[in-house]
Protein backbone atom coordinates (compact mmCIF):
# COMPACT_ATOMS: atom_id res chain seq x y z
CA UNK A 1 0.00 0.00 0.00
CA UNK A 2 2.89 2.32 0.94
CA UNK A 3 4.51 1.66 -2.43
CA UNK A 4 1.26 2.44 -4.23
CA UNK A 5 0.95 5.79 -2.38
CA UNK A 6 4.58 6.58 -3.17
CA UNK A 7 4.06 5.84 -6.87
CA UNK A 8 0.87 7.91 -6.93
CA UNK A 9 2.59 10.85 -5.23
CA UNK A 10 5.46 10.65 -7.70
CA UNK A 11 2.94 10.59 -10.56
CA UNK A 12 1.27 13.78 -9.24
CA UNK A 13 4.64 15.54 -8.94
CA UNK A 14 5.48 14.65 -12.55
CA UNK A 15 2.12 16.00 -13.75
CA UNK A 16 2.66 19.26 -11.84
CA UNK A 17 6.17 19.65 -13.21
CA UNK A 18 5.02 19.04 -16.76
CA UNK A 19 2.17 21.51 -16.25
CA UNK A 20 4.54 24.18 -14.94
CA UNK A 21 6.93 23.56 -17.81
CA UNK A 22 4.13 24.00 -20.33
CA UNK A 23 3.00 27.19 -18.62
CA UNK A 24 6.54 28.61 -18.72
CA UNK A 25 6.79 27.74 -22.40
CA UNK A 26 3.69 29.76 -23.17
CA UNK A 27 4.97 33.29 -22.67
CA UNK A 28 3.11 35.26 -25.31
CA UNK A 29 2.48 38.83 -26.34
CA UNK A 30 -0.48 39.96 -28.44
CA UNK A 31 0.44 43.07 -30.43
CA UNK A 32 -1.95 45.10 -32.60
CA UNK A 33 -0.08 47.62 -34.75
CA UNK A 34 -0.18 49.49 -38.03
CA UNK A 35 0.82 47.46 -41.07
CA UNK A 36 4.43 47.98 -42.20
CA UNK A 37 5.68 49.31 -38.85
CA UNK A 38 7.91 46.61 -37.35
CA UNK A 39 9.90 44.26 -39.62
CA UNK A 40 9.62 40.52 -39.04
CA UNK A 41 13.31 40.05 -38.19
CA UNK A 42 12.96 42.47 -35.24
CA UNK A 43 10.07 40.35 -33.93
CA UNK A 44 12.00 37.12 -34.50
CA UNK A 45 15.08 38.47 -32.71
CA UNK A 46 12.92 39.50 -29.76
CA UNK A 47 11.36 36.02 -29.64
CA UNK A 48 14.78 34.38 -29.81
CA UNK A 49 16.21 36.58 -27.05
CA UNK A 50 13.28 36.35 -24.65
CA UNK A 51 11.38 33.19 -25.51
CA UNK A 52 8.21 35.28 -25.80
CA UNK A 53 5.98 34.36 -28.73
CA UNK A 54 4.66 37.51 -30.45
CA UNK A 55 1.24 37.26 -32.04
CA UNK A 56 1.41 40.27 -34.37
CA UNK A 57 -1.81 41.66 -35.86
CA UNK A 58 -2.38 44.81 -37.90
CA UNK A 59 -4.88 47.55 -38.76
CA UNK A 60 -4.98 50.28 -41.41
CA UNK A 61 -6.55 53.26 -39.63
CA UNK A 62 -7.16 54.62 -36.15
CA UNK A 63 -10.87 54.08 -36.67
CA UNK A 64 -10.24 50.39 -37.42
CA UNK A 65 -8.13 50.15 -34.27
CA UNK A 66 -10.92 51.73 -32.21
CA UNK A 67 -13.46 49.30 -33.64
CA UNK A 68 -11.25 46.27 -32.94
CA UNK A 69 -10.57 47.29 -29.34
CA UNK A 70 -14.25 48.14 -28.76
CA UNK A 71 -15.39 44.70 -29.94
CA UNK A 72 -12.61 42.59 -28.43
CA UNK A 73 -12.78 40.84 -25.06
CA UNK A 74 -10.38 42.29 -22.45
CA UNK A 75 -7.08 40.47 -22.74
CA UNK A 76 -7.32 39.94 -26.49
CA UNK A 77 -4.54 42.48 -27.06
CA UNK A 78 -1.63 43.48 -24.83
CA UNK A 79 -0.10 46.37 -26.76
CA UNK A 80 -1.49 48.81 -29.32
CA UNK A 81 -0.18 51.89 -31.19
CA UNK A 82 -2.85 54.62 -31.44
CA UNK A 83 -2.09 58.00 -32.98
CA UNK A 84 -2.32 61.24 -31.04
CA UNK A 85 -6.02 62.10 -31.38
CA UNK A 86 -7.02 58.46 -30.90
CA UNK A 87 -5.04 58.36 -27.65
CA UNK A 88 -7.26 61.14 -26.31
CA UNK A 89 -10.42 59.32 -27.42
CA UNK A 90 -9.27 56.08 -25.79
CA UNK A 91 -8.31 57.82 -22.55
CA UNK A 92 -11.73 59.50 -22.38
CA UNK A 93 -13.48 56.17 -22.97
CA UNK A 94 -11.39 54.34 -20.38
CA UNK A 95 -9.93 51.99 -22.98
CA UNK A 96 -6.22 52.21 -22.10
CA UNK A 97 -4.33 51.71 -18.85
CA UNK A 98 -1.74 53.80 -17.07
CA UNK A 99 1.79 52.96 -18.22
CA UNK A 100 4.42 52.18 -15.60
CA UNK A 101 7.47 54.08 -16.84
CA UNK A 102 9.58 52.79 -13.95
CA UNK A 103 9.66 49.38 -15.65
CA UNK A 104 11.45 50.77 -18.72
CA UNK A 105 15.18 51.27 -18.38
CA UNK A 106 15.51 52.63 -21.95
CA UNK A 107 12.87 55.36 -21.65
CA UNK A 108 15.48 58.14 -21.57
CA UNK A 109 16.37 57.35 -25.20
CA UNK A 110 13.18 59.10 -26.33
CA UNK A 111 13.41 62.62 -27.74
CA UNK A 112 11.97 65.11 -25.23
CA UNK A 113 10.42 67.07 -28.12
CA UNK A 114 7.86 64.28 -28.50
CA UNK A 115 7.14 63.75 -24.82
CA UNK A 116 4.34 65.44 -22.82
CA UNK A 117 2.20 66.08 -25.89
CA UNK A 118 -1.22 67.73 -25.49
CA UNK A 119 -3.15 64.48 -25.88
CA UNK A 120 -1.29 62.91 -22.91
CA UNK A 121 0.51 65.76 -21.10
CA UNK A 122 2.50 63.72 -18.56
CA UNK A 123 2.74 60.52 -20.60
CA UNK A 124 0.55 58.81 -18.05
CA UNK A 125 -0.94 56.45 -20.63
CA UNK A 126 1.41 56.43 -23.60
CA UNK A 127 4.96 56.74 -24.86
CA UNK A 128 5.85 57.90 -28.39
CA UNK A 129 6.94 55.26 -30.90
CA UNK A 130 7.51 57.17 -34.17
CA UNK A 131 6.54 60.46 -35.83
CA UNK A 132 4.97 60.70 -39.28
CA UNK A 133 3.94 63.30 -41.82
CA UNK A 134 2.21 63.22 -45.18
CA UNK A 135 3.91 64.11 -48.46
CA UNK A 136 2.90 64.53 -52.09
CA UNK A 137 4.96 62.09 -54.15
CA UNK A 138 5.46 62.81 -57.85
CA UNK A 139 7.04 60.63 -60.52
CA UNK A 140 9.08 63.15 -62.51
CA UNK A 141 9.44 60.65 -65.34
CA UNK A 142 5.85 61.51 -66.27
CA UNK A 143 5.05 64.84 -64.62
CA UNK A 144 7.18 67.96 -64.99
CA UNK A 145 4.56 70.43 -63.70
CA UNK A 146 5.36 72.41 -60.59
CA UNK A 147 3.58 70.85 -57.63
CA UNK A 148 3.42 73.07 -54.58
CA UNK A 149 -0.15 72.86 -53.36
CA UNK A 150 -2.91 70.32 -52.82
CA UNK A 151 -4.87 72.32 -55.38
CA UNK A 152 -2.37 71.30 -58.05
CA UNK A 153 -3.81 67.78 -57.78
CA UNK A 154 -7.05 69.02 -59.37
CA UNK A 155 -5.36 69.34 -62.78
CA UNK A 156 -7.65 67.42 -65.23
CA UNK A 157 -4.53 66.06 -66.95
CA UNK A 158 -4.06 63.82 -63.92
CA UNK A 159 -7.21 61.77 -64.48
CA UNK A 160 -6.73 58.33 -62.91
CA UNK A 161 -3.15 59.23 -61.95
CA UNK A 162 -3.43 59.70 -58.17
CA UNK A 163 -3.30 57.31 -55.21
CA UNK A 164 -4.47 58.54 -51.79
CA UNK A 165 -4.12 57.25 -48.26
CA UNK A 166 -7.37 55.55 -47.27
CA UNK A 167 -7.85 57.68 -44.15
CA UNK A 168 -10.80 60.02 -43.81
CA UNK A 169 -9.23 62.45 -41.31
CA UNK A 170 -6.13 62.87 -43.46
CA UNK A 171 -7.87 63.22 -46.83
CA UNK A 172 -10.75 65.42 -45.64
CA UNK A 173 -8.16 67.40 -43.71
CA UNK A 174 -6.17 67.83 -46.93
CA UNK A 175 -9.27 69.22 -48.67
CA UNK A 176 -9.89 71.62 -45.79
CA UNK A 177 -6.28 72.88 -45.98
CA UNK A 178 -6.54 73.26 -49.76
CA UNK A 179 -9.43 75.66 -49.18
CA UNK A 180 -7.72 77.67 -46.46
CA UNK A 181 -9.55 76.08 -43.52
CA UNK A 182 -8.39 74.44 -40.31
CA UNK A 183 -7.53 70.78 -40.90
CA UNK A 184 -9.68 69.86 -37.88
CA UNK A 185 -12.64 72.07 -38.76
CA UNK A 186 -16.09 70.99 -37.58
CA UNK A 187 -17.86 73.80 -39.41
CA UNK A 188 -20.53 72.23 -41.62
CA UNK A 189 -20.15 74.88 -44.36
CA UNK A 190 -16.39 74.37 -44.53
CA UNK A 191 -16.82 70.60 -44.59
CA UNK A 192 -19.28 70.95 -47.47
CA UNK A 193 -16.66 72.97 -49.39
CA UNK A 194 -14.09 70.25 -48.62
CA UNK A 195 -16.50 67.56 -49.83
CA UNK A 196 -17.09 69.38 -53.12
CA UNK A 197 -13.33 69.77 -53.55
CA UNK A 198 -12.85 66.04 -53.07
CA UNK A 199 -15.64 65.28 -55.54
CA UNK A 200 -13.74 67.38 -58.11
CA UNK A 201 -10.61 65.41 -57.32
CA UNK A 202 -12.37 62.06 -57.59
CA UNK A 203 -11.87 61.59 -61.36
CA UNK A 204 -8.14 61.90 -60.80
CA UNK A 205 -8.06 59.25 -58.05
CA UNK A 206 -7.21 55.72 -59.09
CA UNK A 207 -7.03 54.17 -55.63
CA UNK A 208 -7.42 54.70 -51.89
CA UNK A 209 -4.95 52.51 -50.01
CA UNK A 210 -3.46 52.72 -46.53
CA UNK A 211 -1.52 49.46 -46.48
CA UNK A 212 1.08 50.27 -49.16
CA UNK A 213 0.02 53.04 -51.55
CA UNK A 214 3.63 53.48 -52.68
CA UNK A 215 3.25 50.32 -54.74
CA UNK A 216 0.98 52.19 -57.16
CA UNK A 217 3.80 54.67 -57.71
CA UNK A 218 6.57 52.10 -57.97
CA UNK A 219 4.59 50.00 -60.45
CA UNK A 220 3.84 53.21 -62.41
CA UNK A 221 0.10 52.67 -62.17
CA UNK A 222 -0.09 56.26 -60.95
CA UNK A 223 2.17 59.29 -61.25
CA UNK A 224 1.13 61.10 -58.08
CA UNK A 225 0.23 60.09 -54.55
CA UNK A 226 -0.48 61.52 -51.13
CA UNK A 227 1.47 59.22 -48.85
CA UNK A 228 2.89 58.86 -45.37
CA UNK A 229 6.47 60.09 -45.37
CA UNK A 230 8.04 56.63 -45.03
CA UNK A 231 6.11 55.39 -48.05
CA UNK A 232 7.32 58.40 -50.03
CA UNK A 233 10.90 57.80 -48.90
CA UNK A 234 10.76 54.12 -49.85
CA UNK A 235 9.35 55.02 -53.26
CA UNK A 236 12.26 57.42 -53.75
CA UNK A 237 14.80 54.78 -52.67
CA UNK A 238 13.27 52.44 -55.26
CA UNK A 239 13.05 55.05 -58.04
CA UNK A 240 14.94 58.35 -57.78
CA UNK A 241 12.55 59.88 -60.35
CA UNK A 242 10.04 60.06 -57.51
CA UNK A 243 10.18 63.41 -55.72
CA UNK A 244 8.58 64.06 -52.35
CA UNK A 245 7.03 67.48 -51.74
CA UNK A 246 5.75 69.19 -48.62
CA UNK A 247 2.89 71.39 -49.92
CA UNK A 248 2.62 75.05 -49.03
CA UNK A 249 -0.55 74.54 -46.96
CA UNK A 250 1.39 72.26 -44.59
CA UNK A 251 1.16 68.51 -44.00
CA UNK A 252 -0.69 66.26 -41.61
CA UNK A 253 1.54 65.32 -38.68
CA UNK A 254 1.12 62.44 -36.31
CA UNK A 255 2.84 60.55 -33.53
CA UNK A 256 2.04 56.90 -32.99
CA UNK A 257 2.32 55.63 -29.46
CA UNK A 258 2.80 52.59 -27.26
CA UNK A 259 -0.41 52.05 -25.26
CA UNK A 260 -1.80 49.25 -23.10
CA UNK A 261 -5.47 48.34 -23.63
CA UNK A 262 -7.51 47.76 -20.49
CA UNK A 263 -7.40 44.12 -19.45
CA UNK A 264 -4.03 43.32 -21.03
CA UNK A 265 -2.91 40.04 -19.49
CA UNK A 266 0.76 39.73 -20.43
CA UNK A 267 2.18 42.72 -18.55
CA UNK A 268 5.72 41.49 -18.01
CA UNK A 269 5.97 40.56 -21.68
CA UNK A 270 4.67 43.86 -23.00
CA UNK A 271 7.12 45.88 -20.90
CA UNK A 272 9.98 43.68 -22.08
CA UNK A 273 8.86 44.34 -25.66
CA UNK A 274 8.59 48.13 -25.24
CA UNK A 275 12.01 48.26 -23.60
CA UNK A 276 13.45 46.15 -26.42
CA UNK A 277 12.02 48.52 -29.06
CA UNK A 278 13.44 51.49 -27.14
CA UNK A 279 16.99 50.21 -27.62
CA UNK A 280 18.62 52.59 -30.14
CA UNK A 281 20.04 49.81 -32.33
CA UNK A 282 16.64 48.09 -32.49
CA UNK A 283 14.83 51.33 -33.32
CA UNK A 284 17.41 51.97 -36.05
CA UNK A 285 16.58 48.57 -37.59
CA UNK A 286 12.90 49.48 -37.64
CA UNK A 287 13.61 52.87 -39.22
CA UNK A 288 15.86 51.32 -41.89
CA UNK A 289 12.96 49.12 -43.00
CA UNK A 290 10.22 51.71 -42.54
CA UNK A 291 11.83 55.17 -42.72
CA UNK A 292 9.53 57.27 -40.60
CA UNK A 293 10.92 60.00 -38.33
CA UNK A 294 12.87 58.38 -35.51
CA UNK A 295 12.15 59.93 -32.13
CA UNK A 296 14.73 57.78 -30.38
CA UNK A 297 17.61 60.22 -29.93
CA UNK A 298 20.35 57.61 -29.74
CA UNK A 299 19.19 55.69 -32.82
CA UNK A 300 20.78 58.21 -35.22
CA UNK A 301 24.26 56.84 -34.54
CA UNK A 302 23.09 53.58 -36.16
CA UNK A 303 21.39 55.19 -39.18
CA UNK A 304 23.18 55.82 -42.46
CA UNK A 305 23.39 58.97 -44.55
CA UNK A 306 20.77 57.68 -47.00
CA UNK A 307 18.19 57.98 -44.25
CA UNK A 308 19.55 61.13 -42.63
CA UNK A 309 19.70 63.02 -45.94
CA UNK A 310 16.29 61.91 -47.23
CA UNK A 311 14.01 64.87 -46.54
CA UNK A 312 10.85 62.78 -46.62
CA UNK A 313 12.09 60.22 -44.10
CA UNK A 314 14.02 62.48 -41.75
CA UNK A 315 11.83 65.56 -42.16
CA UNK A 316 13.01 68.85 -40.73
CA UNK A 317 11.75 70.92 -37.83
CA UNK A 318 10.39 73.42 -40.39
CA UNK A 319 7.97 70.75 -41.62
CA UNK A 320 6.78 70.25 -38.05
CA UNK A 321 6.40 74.00 -37.46
CA UNK A 322 4.21 74.46 -40.55
CA UNK A 323 2.37 71.15 -40.13
CA UNK A 324 -0.97 70.25 -38.57
CA UNK A 325 -1.69 67.57 -35.98
CA UNK A 326 -4.96 65.67 -36.29
CA UNK A 327 -7.03 66.44 -33.19
CA UNK A 328 -9.87 64.75 -31.39
CA UNK A 329 -13.11 66.36 -32.61
CA UNK A 330 -15.46 64.38 -30.39
CA UNK A 331 -18.96 63.71 -31.68
CA UNK A 332 -18.29 65.90 -34.72
CA UNK A 333 -16.58 62.87 -36.23
CA UNK A 334 -20.05 61.96 -37.53
CA UNK A 335 -19.76 64.94 -39.92
CA UNK A 336 -16.55 63.45 -41.31
CA UNK A 337 -18.15 60.01 -41.57
CA UNK A 338 -20.93 61.50 -43.69
CA UNK A 339 -18.52 63.33 -46.00
CA UNK A 340 -16.36 60.23 -46.39
CA UNK A 341 -19.35 58.07 -47.26
CA UNK A 342 -20.33 60.50 -50.01
CA UNK A 343 -16.78 60.65 -51.40
CA UNK A 344 -16.09 56.94 -51.54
Amino acid sequence: MYEMKKIFSLFLIIILLVGCSKKDDKRVLNVLNWSSYIPSDVLLNFEKETGIKVNYMTYSSNEELLAKISMAKPGTYDLIFPSDYMVEIMINRGMIELIDKSRLKNIDNLDNEYMNMSYDPDNLYTLPFIATSTVISVNREFISDEIDSYNDLLNPDYKGEIALIDDQRIIIGMALLANGFDMNSTNSTELRVAKNWLLKLKDNVKAYDSDSPKNFLISKEVSLAVLWNAEGALANFENNNIENIFPSEGVALSTDNFAIPVGAENKQELYEFIDYILRPEVMAKIIKFYPYKSINSLSYQYLDDEYKENTAANFSSDVVKSGHFVKNIGESISLYDKVWAEIK
